[in-house]
């Protein structure tokens, strides 16, 4: 098939060598020339995964209409709070017949909107034609091939098949599901707890706060999005804590090493003034607690991280405030 990745970071890259290992003509589209030329030429993106050498075929380039024209499958990878800006130039380049793939894990600021629901309301793509990859994909295990699995998740099982079928290699597997909304969710929210996590990290916090933040923060998850309609079967899952442990467990997770910054003094503004890559926890922090709000959930660890994202309160001034919450019973819906 001919499929085309929007965007050129770490999770990007790693997806279109997992398309090109599946035997797919890939195409990138990047926003810096030079990204792109290494990509083609020195088959390398060094950038963003320094030392992994890419497949030969796959091709970039700076130019949208050449990347996306023809594609059968369009994935997009770029940072959730530039997605609206971008697809307003890319709408009318997307092939009509094309299915489109949402990489991205955050909800929108201001209209606190998941990604799919920016892109269809952008794009007027039907939702039925749209989906969701998610799960545990820590971008640099996957570019060294390492054994990794992941959730596709879309409305129309069909289709949730053929992208399944698209990026199944030897090392990477896909699992479908017809859950978007939980998938969608699971994916943003566990940026936020990875915060959490690295913060008590920074701190010098132990195991057991860090299992501890890790299980609330599931609890968290689950009830949004049993209040936007997932099935809470999701969160169990691959989308939900697969990916919540991986990125809440590992060095390679920008959240979490964000979060652990953030808790040896650092502010998140200049943590992520000065890097190239962006932590969708940072940025969507305000948008989940929005989302949360209108639906009339309580997440208290979103809370806190959006104060502490703010700079409206220090990190030991959230854990305080965690641990003084009056007790309450552990069963659904505390």
């Amino acid at each position: 098939m001919r499929t085309t990745v929007v965007g050129a970071g770490s999770w990007g890259t790693a997806f279109a060598a997992v398309l090109a290992d599946a035997g797919h003509e890939v195409t990138m589209w990047g926003r810096r020339p030079e990204v792109c030329t290494a990509i083609t030429k020195d088959h390398a993106n060094p950038d963003y995964l320094p030392g992994i050498e890419l497949a030969h075929g796959i091709r970039a380039t700076d130019d949208p209409q050449r990347a996306i024209e023809h594609a059968e499958i369009v994935a997009l990878a770029v940072p959730a709070q530039s997605l609206r800006a971008n697809l307003a130039q890319w709408v009318d380049l997307i092939p009509r017949q094309a299915v489109v793939v949402s990489l991205m894990k955050g909800i929108e600021r201001g209209t606190a909107l998941r990604m799919s629901e920016v892109i269809v309301e952008l794009t007027g793509v039907r939702l039925e034609r749209l989906a969701v990859v998610s799960g545990p994909t820590l971008a640099g295990e996957i570019a060294e091939r390492q054994p990794s699995a992941a959730v596709v998740a879309s409305v129309d099982a069909d289709v949730a098949r053929l992208v399944q079928g698209a990026c199944h290699t030897g090392a990477f597997r896909a699992y479908t599901n017809v859950d978007v909304v939980g998938t969608e969710l699971a994916g943003a929210v566990k940026n936020i707890i990875a915060l959490a996590v690295g913060m008590a990290v920074g701190l010098g916090l132990g195991d057991n706060a860090r299992a501890s933040v890790i299980t609330r923060g599931l609890a968290e998850i689950t009830r949004l999005g049993a209040a936007l309609g997932a099935d809470p079967y999701t969160f169990s899952g691959l989308a939900g804590l697969g990916d919540l442990v991986a990125t809440c467990s590992s060095p390679l997770s920008r959240n979490r090493t964000v979060g652990q910054r953030m808790g040896r003094g650092e502010s998140a503004a200049s943590i992520t003034s000065g890097s190239r890559q962006v932590a969708e926890g940072v940025t969507s922090c305000a948008s989940v607690l929005e989302l949360a709000r209108r639906a009339g959930v309580e997440m208290p660890i979103v809370e806190q991280m959006s104060l502490v994202v703010a700079g409206q309160q220090s990190p030991a001034e959230t854990v305080q405030t965690l641990l003084s919450r009056s007790a309450k019973p552990e069963r659904h819906g505390h």
